[in-house]
């Protein structure tokens, strides 16, 4: 964050992520929420560094959003932040805050992944803005992250709406020139006025409000072919090409000649402006990534539009496919990455997380998972995870596997700190609720560490800087009805598996929290383990926990020798618990060694 700073009217080097914070704070804002989610995550902490607005993280997208609700309420401007999924949790309040409108603007950022960097799915969310009937900006560069944030809030309170944002993942973290200015002291709107017709959605209520939506969608349209957020920009005439956002960047270094609609407000969309330049060309393309959200709508107005390849809707898109889309080509199956060594994802030296899956892989059991660091689980050579779903439905899955396989089926939920506190707690009270006999195991290492060490509620610690209650999980269990709550070291290897095995042994439903704090949040580093070739027998257990640190030096179809990396290792000792032969040892503390 150290791009940001508070001295105005000048030019700064900022991200995508840091400009958006910015347009905030130069727009007024006075409160910020939302959930940590790459590529959204570096907003906040911006917010929040810039100072003069309350920014809070969360316990997820859906409470962020509701609480951006009394905010604007109350007549503030609110910024809410998430990832493209995190849309999908915020949706309740979201399609039904387009029925009350808002007070104070109201600016929603969907951080959308295309080529799924760090996600489990490649939804296209400006389905959302049309579904929701919101006008969604979409933004080019870290200049248009500012500037289009900050013009969301204009639009949201002169259309009393709240105003959608979709930077993508290359937008939210790539850097550029911006120009920024002063912030703005907004008033708050007045005073609260008590308006039940406008923000209590009962039926009878609400069907008069979705006659005001309608007509508001009509204003939106008007708007929309007179505001300079769309441009044209003049070529040869011979390609025309409606794009918006990035796919607007990639598309203007392929084809620097042509003629194109440069779309900022991509729902709703003008008819007639894009009939008009239409006209003006002699063909017609539209560039998007995923979905053919702007082609269909394009398609609906009676435009006609050359068509491209099914297989350009799948990931991101670069210059070269663009060039690639518009001469008719089939992209390749894959993108190329012959001349890139291999990086497979792990888990980092030390993580506390290991240790719970070695136990999981020897206890048979069948894991259901969640999102987060612990999905790595999945990979070999632990290979210790079996589903991952969403936020939270690793412990209903596990709840619904067992409804139907019993207690014999040995099912184990694994659910992270910040999860649990996200989505998992009310699949525990379920267990509890319908008679469950599922073991759900809470991963606490104290951080958002997935996303990059944010803080929740488990910890205490507030991103406003304020003291915040912790939020006990043992406690929590037993009020909630689980009697077996166990809390265990895992790098204690030995207890970890006892407390395990206990626990899906037990006919009851059960709780173990696994604490420990992230080794990065930590920077806990001990002595590394050194290697006894004498009583090394080869055999290869403490290369199969999958450490970093630990590799194999004895080549190819050779018997396992181990080789420890002293800049990794942080000195946890796993790899010293599985041994069956002690070669492994730590070495004695030296005089003045904590």
């Amino acid at each position: 964050m150290g791009q940001i700073e508070t001295d105005c009217s000048n030019t700064l080097l900022l991200s995508g992520n840091e400009a958006i914070a910015r347009g905030a704070w130069e727009a007024g804002v006075r409160l910020g929420s939302g959930y940590p989610g790459t590529p959204s995550s570096e907003i906040l902490p911006a917010l929040k560094e810039l100072g003069a607005v309350y920014c809070e993280w969360s316990v997820n997208e859906k409470v962020a959003l509701e609480v951006a609700a009394g905010a604007s309420i109350a007549g503030a401007r609110a910024l809410v932040t998430m990832k493209h999924v995190g849309v999908n949790v915020a949706a309740d309040p979201l399609f039904t805050l387009s029925y009350t409108g808002v007070e104070g603007g109201i600016v929603i950022i969907s951080a959308d992944d295309p080529s799924m960097h760090s996600s489990q799915n490649e939804q296209d969310n400006r389905n959302y803005a049309r579904a929701a009937k919101v006008p969604m900006l979409e933004p080019a560069d870290s200049q248009e992250a500012r500037d289009f944030t900050m013009r969301g809030f204009e639009i949201s309170e002169q259309f009393d709406v709240p105003v959608l944002v979709r930077p993508v993942t290359r937008v939210c973290h790539s850097d550029g020139l911006v120009e920024v200015g002063e912030r703005q002291e907004v008033e708050l709107r007045g005073e609260m006025e008590k308006q039940p017709e406008k923000f209590v959605m009962v039926p009878g209520h609400a069907r008069r409000r979705r006659v005001v939506m309608a007509e508001r969608t009509r204003r939106l349209i008007e708007f929309a072919e007179q505001t300079d957020l769309n441009r044209e920009e003049a070529g040869d005439g011979e390609i025309g090409i409606i794009a918006a956002g990035v796919a607007y960047q990639y598309a203007r270094e392929a084809f620097p000649r042509a003629s194109f609609l440069k779309l900022g407000l991509v729902w709703p969309l003008p008819p007639e402006r894009i009939r008009r330049f239409a006209e003006s060309v002699e063909r017609l393309y539209v560039v998007e990534e995923l979905d053919p959200f702007l082609t269909t709508e394009i398609l609906a107005m009676g435009v006609e539009v050359e068509e491209v390849g099914a297989g350009f809707r799948i990931g991101e898109l670069t210059p070269d496919r663009v060039r690639q889309m518009i001469a008719g080509e089939t992209p390749p199956d894959t993108e190329s990455d012959e001349d890139l060594p291999p990086r497979p994802p792990t888990l980092c030296p030390g993580c506390p997380h290991r240790s719970p899956f070695v136990a999981l892989r020897k206890l048979k059991a069948f894991v259901t998972g969640d999102i987060g660091c612990y999905t790595l689980g999945t990979l070999p050579p632990l290979q210790a995870l079996h589903t991952c779903l969403c936020m939270g439905a690793g412990i209903n899955e596990a709840h619904g596997i067992q409804k139907i396989r019993g207690h014999e089926a040995p099912v184990v939920a694994v659910i992270g700190d910040s999860t649990f506190t996200h989505s998992g707690i009310t699949g525990l009270a379920n267990i509890a609720y319908n008679a469950g006999v599922s073991t759900v195991v809470i991963l606490d290492n104290r951080t958002t560490a997935m996303t990059g060490g944010q803080v929740h509620p488990g910890v205490g610690e507030t991103l406003s800087g304020m003291p915040g209650r912790e939020l006990d999980f043992v406690k929590l269990s037993r009020a909630i009805g689980i009697e077996d709550v166990r809390v265990v070291d895992p790098y204690d290897m030995a207890a970890t598996e006892q407390a395990l095995r206990e626990a899906m042994d037990n006919p009851e439903p059960s709780v173990v929290i696994v604490r420990r704090a992230c080794v990065l949040q930590a920077r806990e580093r001990r002595p590394a383990p050194e290697l006894d070739l004498e009583k090394c027998i080869h055999c290869g257990q403490c290369i199969r926990i999958g450490c970093p640190a630990l590799s194999d030096a004895s080549g190819e179809g050779e018997k396992t020798l181990p080789q420890i990396d002293r800049a990794l290792c942080t000195g946890c000792t796993m790899c010293v618990q599985v041994c069956p032969v002690d070669a492994l040892v730590v070495p004695e503390a030296e005089e003045g060694d904590a």
